[in-house]
């Protein structure tokens, strides 16, 4: 098929970006999203000029590395799905295609389709780990845990902390990446102890990173890959209270 891309090119962080236009033909329908902006750089690179920088690894809808803003969708069309995950056969020929980074004050962009996410890993270093010595796995599957609380526990922690949330989110929130990490170790035994403090510092991490506030109007769920509830933010929002209430306000861990 003949397609027509439109793509976001920015040199730098201080740099001007703006959109360039460019086609690309004989695109076959099984190749995937990223295998056509590889055969796409090929022919730039090929005619001298500067391929597009966009992020990949795994290219297993595990990692989250590779989040583009497709035709204005967080990864693109499909639900469920990671822009690794989309294939070509999913447009049509002759189509236009829109390709950006993800917007956000708090994910400034490095190069062309490629942000900064570092504000996610210091949300994480502010609480998104536990202290207690459970041991080996044998010592840590030994305490017993109620089933709802394990499958609640293991649906948060599916987020791959790609950061489709906060794109898709008018106002820019990490409501739903925080509340998952929140809820993940909160719901388990091994992460009660220090439940007030992570929840505190976590968010107050979140604020300070300049994401905005959540207007509950659930886009980050349906842009979510890994199909997050926003039940998980409503839960943290429960915890955050009850910790504000009983603690003089963030500690230390």
């Amino acid at each position: 098929m003949h397609l027509q891309l439109r793509i976001w090119r920015q040199p730098s962080k201080t740099g001007k970006g703006d959109f360039v236009d460019y086609t690309l033909d004989q695109v076959p329908g099984e190749m995937s999203f990223l295998e056509m902006l590889d055969t796409l750089n090929q022919t730039i690179s090929l005619d001298g000029g500067d391929p597009v920088a966009f992020d990949h690894d795994c290219r297993e809808g595990i990692c989250g590395t590779c989040s583009l803003v497709i035709n204005g969708q967080p990864h693109g069309p499909g639900q469920g799905t990671t822009t690794c995950q989309v294939y070509m056969r999913q447009f049509k020929d002759n189509d236009l295609i829109v390709i950006e980074p993800f917007r956000a004050r708090a994910f400034p962009v490095i190069k062309d389709l490629v942000v900064d996410r570092s504000a996610f890993d210091n949300i994480i270093a502010a609480g998104g780990f536990i202290t207690v010595d459970a041991g080996n796995a044998q010592d840590a599957n030994s305490q017993l845990i109620a089933v709802e609380a394990a499958e609640l526990a293991m649906d948060a922690a599916a987020c791959i902390g790609c950061g489709a949330c906060v794109a898709a989110c008018r106002n820019a929130s990490a409501m739903l990446f925080v509340a998952a990490k929140v809820s993940h170790l909160g719901l388990l035994p091994q992460g009660q102890p220090e439940q007030a403090a992570r929840v505190l510092n976590m968010v107050q991490t979140m604020d300070q990173a300049g994401f905005g506030n959540c207007s509950n109007e659930a886009e980050c769920e349906a842009y979510c890959p890994k199909e997050i509830s926003i039940e998980t933010i409503a839960r943290m929002n429960r915890q955050y209270l009850h910790a504000a209430v009983t603690s003089r306000g963030p500690q230390q861990t």
